[in-house]
């Protein structure tokens, strides 16, 4: 089982703070974001697949790509802004 969180806009879009999930078949961020989309649809493809969307596992910023083990924490946020 993996444990994702969603922050901010994100959460305020899918109307979730988190979910859990098995992992999916070659458990990788991507992976993830396709199964999460399959399961509630295509509103949250409209949000995971946003071109600036930041995924960090177990609190470390990653890409697509990176693979996922049982047990970890996945998190989707908005890019962070300062001034």
């Amino acid at each position: 089982m993996v444990k994702v969180l969603f922050f901010a806009r994100i959460r305020e879009q899918l109307g979730v703070t988190s979910v859990s999930l098995s992992l999916p078949v070659n458990p990788t961020v991507a992976s993830l974001k396709q199964q999460l989309i399959i399961t509630h649809g295509e509103s949250w493809a409209e949000v995971l697949n946003a071109g600036n969307i930041v995924k960090a596992v177990n609190q470390e910023v990653v890409e697509d790509y990176h693979p996922l083990t049982d047990g970890d924490e996945v998190a989707f946020f908005p890019p962070v802004t300062g001034g």
